[in-house]
């Protein structure tokens, strides 16, 4: 045991176990330290990442005790995205879909009475015909299936099931900012794998299994923030180091399919090599509409199946109603049509947006989704002469999983209806400006 992290993770494990009970006094940083042969400063650094975990109570003269209660911080890195947008007089900050390219629910929400709804507390999760359109739609055959309330909901469900504190997890770099405030509030060591034009890259993910990680989070197609989709030879050459490395048997795969149908890559997903490591998670928010709060879960039978158990104590289920607007909004042959035009109006903009600025000389990457991860010269120049201009736009450090290499704005070009060469213009401009201060910082 070398590491502040390390010995934080061991003391973690011992916490989430039970054997260290809640109320337990541990020993003074430099008994502890003798006793695991390490630098009372690491000892007093692993405390440090225990405490903000919520995971110990220091009360002072009286030692250090096994927090009764966990005192969770907030989602920090989410926050600084979702504030970015107040006041602005255009909103490209938030990663949502366009309302006007959204179906209209009012064309089936009469449907929905003919429906056997809720009748008894011990009904299954999900309306049998929905479960039927799910599977009939699933990159790969599912063990279980379930609906729960969104795609955050369902990353939550499953990470706190897997993960313990201490555990280690891969994910993508750069990185969905509420998924990394989540993993920092469960006390998880994030284990940060490349991403190039064709995906997470093969090497990468194989020093990363050299970790011993539990879980893999990834998103195979229109990746929050870079736009990029796996190819499916990209995604063959990743199931083999799964399936080869010593190690690889042990990651419980978790897919984030966040854009749903209005992606315009065709559905992909590892389960289809690795059926019984893969949970892959489809969300209807940002193809048929935010409000219905919906996001199916489907692969890994033992891990479903936990999650729909641990949900009966909770919820029980997600709205049978809204499952039922669901399946007719699956069925209706205009409103099809409606997200296979708001799938192509996105791909348009976003392609129009993107090739103005490779003209000005600036770079993106990935070609999917409704967001352009931008590199600039300096983010918070970058935020502030937009934002002057009355465009709001996220800033790239909350994506980070320890830092990026160079500053970014993600931009919601999704939400840009229409002077797209414009906006090129305004992002160039605001990408390769840069403070300058006297060396006494005014």
């Amino acid at each position: 045991m070398r590491s502040a992290r390390d010995l934080a993770g061991a003391l973690g494990r011992l916490i989430a176990s039970g054997e260290l009970a809640p109320g337990t006094q541990l020993p003074t940083v430099r008994s502890l330290a003798r006793a695991v042969r390490v630098s009372p400063t690491t000892v007093s650094a692993a405390w440090s990442q225990l405490l903000r975990a919520g995971l110990l109570d220091t009360q002072g003269r009286n030692g250090t005790f096994v927090a009764s209660g966990r005192m969770l911080p907030g989602a920090r890195r989410y926050r600084v995205v979702a504030e970015m947008g107040l006041g602005a007089l255009l909103d490209l900050s938030t990663g949502v879909p366009d309302p006007d390219l959204l179906p209209d629910v009012a064309i089936v929400a009469g449907r929905v009475a003919r429906y056997p709804l809720t009748t008894s507390y011990q009904d299954r999760p999900v309306l049998p015909d929905l479960e039927e359109l799910l599977r009939d739609r699933w990159p790969f055959e599912p063990e279980a299936i379930t609906v729960v309330d969104g795609a955050l909901d369902a990353i939550d469900r499953v990470t706190t099931d897997v993960v313990r504190f201490g555990d280690r997890v891969i994910v993508e770099q750069p990185c969905f900012p509420p998924l990394l405030d989540l993993l920092e509030l469960l006390g998880a060591e994030v284990v940060p794998v490349e991403l190039d034009e064709r995906g997470v890259t093969p090497n990468s993910l194989a020093d990363a299994l050299e970790r011993a990680p539990v879980l893999w989070h990834v998103q195979p197609r229109a990746q929050n923030p870079t736009g990029v989709s796996t190819t499916p030879a990209r995604l063959r050459e990743l199931a083999t180091v799964i399936r080869t490395h010593p190690r690889g048997a042990n990651v419980l795969i978790v897919e984030d399919d966040h854009s749903g149908d209005i992606a315009h890559t065709p559905a992909l997903s590892l389960g289809r090599h690795l059926p019984h490591q893969v949970v892959h998670i489809h969300s209807f928010s940002k193809s048929h509409g935010p409000d219905l709060r919906l996001a199916a879960v489907g692969g890994a039978g033992e891990v479903v199946e936990r999650l729909s158990v641990r949900r009966m104590l909770g919820p029980g289920w997600s709205s049978r109603i809204l499952q039922a607007v669901l399946v007719e909004l699956l069925g209706d042959q205009s409103v099809r049509d409606c997200v296979s035009h708001a799938r192509a109006t996105y791909h348009q903009r976003r392609h129009a947006v993107a090739e103005s600025l490779r003209d000005r000389g600036v770079p993106t990457t990935g070609t999917d989704g409704i967001n352009l991860w931008v590199p600039v010269t300096d983010e918070r120049t970058a935020l502030v002469t937009l934002a002057s201009q009355g465009i709001a736009v996220a800033p790239g450090s909350p994506f980070g999983v320890a830092g990026l290499a160079h500053d970014h704005v993600r931009v919601t070009v999704g939400l840009v209806r229409e002077g797209h060469d414009e906006m090129a213009s305004r992002l160039a401009r605001a990408a390769r400006l840069t403070l300058r201060t006297s060396p006494s910082g005014r």
